[in-house]
């Protein structure tokens, strides 16, 4: 049993090298960015797979195919729109959402006019699609009666520009078929305060026949590896709600893609602290499907919905209207959009214990208003719920080291007869009131709540680059200048001052490189959890202090 200590410290340590490791793979050198592609090029290239097929007559619509070929490309722009939160770029072919910047989201806090950017056609073929399919009727060309991402656009404006006063824009681009007998009017709409904005389409059906269509929505992105682990989850891919959330990997798509009807829920793809979401109405019944295509910049993946058929009268007007979020993963703000959208913040198998930890740190956020020191607070609030357990482990520990010379003698006694010795230390143990296990307390108590905390400094986008004090401007990644760590360490090896020197020189060098181990780790670790592990020494040291000083002071006798 006194075995247990040191091999629970190599066991914290081995996951910290896994930790260490998963970061570095996700933190460390990138490999340069793939080629940036032509837009023109890439749309020339696109597969017929890339739209739902509008089913004929009453069909059901859940098997996504093809779509007529396009017809022949006329000049193609792009036209930005710029609100309070976003920067966005649309193509008027399609009106598909080929660039999201996140303006209140720098990249790096060293370039703070460089946002983050979400859609990127050119480099990683990630876009926002939109159009709408006609239901097939005979002798009638379904690709000239509405409009699909291929369709060409008209604009009036090349730049739309939320304006100081203002809280919506606007920005509305027109398609109208080559007999005119449809005109579609598909309108963006943003408010202010808001990564979520809403895009309309209007139908007028100028024929004298009825006109059954349906909107599809639908995002698509180009090859990117997930690097996701049991220490990692940086999770890149699709996910899903269908009264329960489901995320799959771009790889699994592949070899299983998905169909099936959904009723409310939403579909998205997530990037890290980020992500894109198609959120239809709670009373809306889509047919959800999500695939492999081939893609100019290899295979490239779909996720997307596809509505039910809306019939419009000869001369009437109908509308379709969907809503898509384009911003961080804000847990507060996702909770009010729609049910489990939250959920994409995923703490993995740590979540019972993640998500309580971030809720309260949230609570003690909203009084100091610093992430830094809601970290600090928290620690004391832990170590304040286990000070009685963290007492009795103290309370051993100084025992074992006040009795140390004791099982000093005992092994050189028994040295040749390991029975002997266990059951006589077993005595002197039950003699001194010691328990050999109460040492190990700390570690297990702080083992768990370490790595919840490691998960919600990696997916929760609140603390994205949030300053504590003086040097530490970004919580979220190591310290720049190593102090932390380097204090961290300096408080392991007071913490090993103050605990019984264990009697074997093998572990007795373990423990003296432990602090060693643990600094060049930590160096490298969110400065927000090197604060978390400091402060917790900190106050431990304290702790076993004044009970190691009482223990001593009263020869080890006393409780």
């Amino acid at each position: 049993m006194e075995n247990l200590r040191p091999i629970l410290w190599l066991s914290l340590a081995f996951v910290l090298f896994l930790m260490w490791q998963a970061w570095n793979q996700d933190y460390g050198v990138r490999p340069e960015p793939p080629r940036a592609v032509d837009p023109t090029a890439e749309e020339t290239e696109l597969p017929p797979e890339d739209v739902p097929e509008a089913p004929v007559a009453e069909a059901d619509p859940v098997d996504p195919s093809a779509i007529p070929e396009a017809l022949p490309e006329p000049t193609r722009r792009q036209v930005t729109v710029r609100t309070d939160l976003l920067d966005l770029a649309i193509d008027t072919r399609g009106g598909t959402l080929v660039r999201a910047d996140l303006l209140d989201f720098p990249v790096d806090l060293g370039e703070p006019s460089v946002p983050v950017r979400l859609f990127d056609e050119r480099v990683r073929g990630y876009v926002a699609q939109s159009g709408l399919t006609h239901d097939r009727i005979a002798d009638i060309d379904a690709a000239t009666r509405a409009p699909s991402h291929h369709a060409e656009f008209r604009v009036d404006a090349d730049r739309f520009e939320m304006a100081d006063g203002e809280d919506s824009l606007r920005v509305p681009m027109t398609w109208t078929s080559e007999d005119g007998t449809v005109r579609v009017t598909k309108t963006f709409v943003f408010q202010r305060g808001t990564h979520l904005f809403e895009i309309e389409h209007q139908v007028e059906n100028l024929s004298d026949q009825p006109w059954i269509g349906r909107q599809y929505r639908q995002l698509r992105h180009g090859p990117t590896p997930s690097r996701a682990s049991f220490f990692l989850y940086t999770f890149t891919g699709a996910a899903y709600f269908d009264g329960r959330y489901n995320k799959e990997s771009f790889e699994s798509l592949r070899d299983s893609p998905i169909q099936q009807r959904l009723q409310g829920g939403w579909i998205s793809v997530i990037e890290h602290y980020f992500m894109s979401a198609w959120v239809p109405f709670e009373d809306e019944v889509n047919s959800m499907y999500a695939r492999a295509v081939p893609g100019a910049t290899g295979t490239e993946y779909l996720i997307g919905l596809h509505s039910e058929p809306v019939t419009i009268a000869p001369g009437e007007v109908g509308e379709f209207t969907s809503r898509i979020w384009v911003g961080p993963k804000t847990q507060a703000e996702l909770r009010e959009i729609s049910q489990g959208l939250e959920l994409t913040v995923d703490y993995g198998i740590f979540t019972f214990l993640a998500k309580p930890l971030f809720w309260l740190l949230r609570v003690i956020h909203d009084f100091v208003g610093n992430w830094g020191w809601s970290i600090v607070f928290l620690t004391i609030l832990i170590k304040l719920a286990f000070f009685h357990l963290s007492a009795t482990s103290y309370r051993s520990m100084a025992k074992m080291r006040a009795v140390a010379p004791k099982l000093q003698a005992l092994k050189e006694r028994y040295k040749d007869d390991k029975q002997r010795m266990n059951t006589a230390l077993m005595e002197l143990y039950k003699k001194e009131k010691i328990n050999p296990l109460g040492g190990c307390l700390p570690i297990l108590v702080q083992i768990p709540v370490f790595i919840a905390l490691y998960w919600v400094l990696l997916e929760s986008v609140e603390l994205r680059q949030a300053p504590w004090w003086l040097w530490i401007q970004d919580l979220s990644t190591r310290d720049p200048y190593f102090i932390l760590p380097i204090l961290m360490g300096l408080t392991m090896i007071i913490q090993y001052k103050l605990n019984p020197p264990p009697m074997d020189p093998i572990q007795r060098k373990i423990f003296m490189a432990l602090p060693v181990v643990f600094t060049v780790f930590f160096a490298f670790f969110p400065a927000g959890l090197v604060l978390y592990w400091f402060t917790n020494n900190l106050f431990s040291i304290g702790q076993q202090y004044v009970i190691t000083r009482k223990i001593d002071a009263a020869g080890g006798k006393k409780d």
